[in-house]
């Protein structure tokens, strides 16, 4: 269950890191601010129909988001790394509107919470912070139109291996620990459908299918 963690001893310098585009004194400002909160693999930041109060930004581990159709099937959209905000956060605590997608975190993650109050006044005091939030929104609006590029313009085969790839990049590593049904669940499809087109990969020496995980060699 998520709990909030009281010692920020270590938030300063973390933050300099992780965020040193924004100005010092905004900084300041975000170490003061905010709470910073801890998840567990596999609970929810936000989900479908949540009012949001707080932005939320994070710190420690990596969230996927999802988006929900009317049926409740679910579609893989990207992924929040450690240095980098929730886009639909911020849109929906500035303008008091419920969330439209499910993020979800993939690993034990840390993210601060910062109340929607201080969006207006950061805008006027501090330029950095407005460079910070467009570049969120032009980054994800990126990644959601080459999601919807590779279901437009792509078969499925084409779309596993771009997916696995994808995975390799965010978690820095070539052994996917990801069964065939979580494959299946981000591309809106079947379990039987991808362990066919992963075996195909498999046989061409693109990947090896291990207990649990699966190998990337070459994609």
């Amino acid at each position: 269950m998520a709990k909030e963690i009281k010692d920020k001893t270590e938030l300063h310098s973390h933050m300099r890191q992780l965020f040193h585009e924004l100005e010092p004194f905004l900084l300041a400002e975000f170490e003061k601010e905010s709470t910073v909160w801890s998840f567990a693999e596999g609970e929810q930041l936000m989900h479908p129909g949540h009012y949001l109060r707080n932005m939320f930004f994070i710190t420690k581990g990596l969230v996927k988001v999802y988006r929900e159709d009317n049926d409740g099937a679910e579609f893989f959209m990207y992924y929040i790394k450690p240095g980098q905000a929730c886009a639909l956060s911020i849109a929906c605590t500035e303008r008091n509107e419920i969330s439209t997608v499910r993020a979800v975190a993939v690993e034990e993650t840390e993210a601060l919470m910062v109340s929607h109050t201080h969006m207006e006044a950061w805008l006027m005091r501090y330029k950095s912070w407005g460079r910070f939030v467009i570049d969120t929104f032009r980054y994800r609006l990126e990644e959601v139109l080459l999601a919807f590029d590779n279901v437009a313009f792509r078969g499925l085969d084409e779309r596993i291996e771009f997916y696995l790839k994808r995975q390799c990049r965010e978690t820095q590593s070539k052994t996917l620990t990801i069964s065939h049904q979580d494959i299946a669940n981000d591309l809106n499809t079947s379990r039987e459908v991808v362990s066919r087109l992963l075996k195909k990969l498999e046989q061409h020496g693109k990947i090896v299918m291990l207990r649990h995980a699966i190998e990337v060699v070459e994609l």
